[in-house]
């Protein structure tokens, strides 16, 4: 039995959620599955590898086992829109980034999502909900910090090439606009391009539970693949991580600090 997800404890007001590295997948939707479904390709690979360094920072992190293929942890229960005008990739997906069919019979039933609902979604989701608590019993303040990876080009989501960094705050109301800031100079400080609020500006994760007058203040990093791994190969670059980890971790310093005086 695979756990859903994999967390990790730390001191530090630090949530780093991990929710699409995961690449399990069971059998019994494994079984309707077509070749490229099972390659499971729109993984964010390798993420949580990236970020192991944060859990000797004093972080705690949310790992998700799970391939985003049997459940979308960064869609809501009722499969909103996030981004309208857009293609959808949904809660529940059936065709892969690329417009490639996950399923050899073409969907997933009401009933089978569900399922998949009561079983891999909300565990995660409670675990995010039950942490945060904690942290604003404890300091009085919670920072979530979502983190995802995509390939640099991928057509049918977004035009040309992506921009190696990508912060996305759902428009400035997921985290007060001082901690924003402090995150994009940051971000832009570094040899990597950086742009706030661009293609990717939040997930559900992001926000749902960013709630700055609540004392939650959380952002989304999407990271264009190129920065640390080989693309056509899916295979981790350990030299070209360890440069973004020097970035990720003025990053999360900086939103560490930010948070503290606000």
């Amino acid at each position: 039995m695979i756990d859903i997800c994999n967390t990790y404890d730390g001191e530090l007001p630090l949530l780093i959620s991990v929710p699409h590295d995961g690449c399990h997948v069971p059998k019994d939707m494994q079984d309707r599955m077509t070749p490229i479904g099972l390659a499971v390709p729109d993984t964010d690979w390798h993420v949580a590898e990236l970020y192991d360094f944060a859990r000797d920072l004093g972080a705690s992190m949310l790992v998700a086992n799970y391939s985003r293929y049997v459940v979308d942890l960064n869609r809501s229960e009722a499969d909103d829109v996030l981004y309208p005008g857009q293609v959808v990739t949904g809660l529940c997906p059936v065709q892969t980034f690329a417009g490639e069919d996950i399923y050899t019979d073409g969907g997933v039933p009401d009933d089978e999502r569900a399922a998949r609902i009561a079983r891999y979604w909300q565990p995660y989701h409670t675990h995010i909900e039950s942490t945060i608590d904690a942290m604003r019993e404890k300091h009085g303040y919670a920072l979530l910090w979502d983190a995802h990876s995509i390939p640099s080009v991928v057509p049918r989501l977004f035009d040309g090439e992506l921009p190696e960094l990508n912060i996305g705050t759902n428009g400035g109301e997921s985290c007060a606009a001082s901690i924003e800031a402090a995150v994009a100079d940051a971000a832009r400080a570094g040899p990597y391009t950086a742009v706030v609020n661009g293609r990717f500006k939040g997930g559900y994760i992001t926000r749902y539970y960013g709630s700055p007058g609540n004392g939650i203040q959380a952002i989304q990093l999407e990271i264009a693949q190129r920065a640390y791994m080989d693309e056509a190969t899916t295979v981790f670059d350990a030299e070209k991580a360890r440069r973004l980890r020097d970035t990720l971790r003025r990053l999360l310093r900086a939103f560490l600090d930010a948070a503290t005086i606000q």
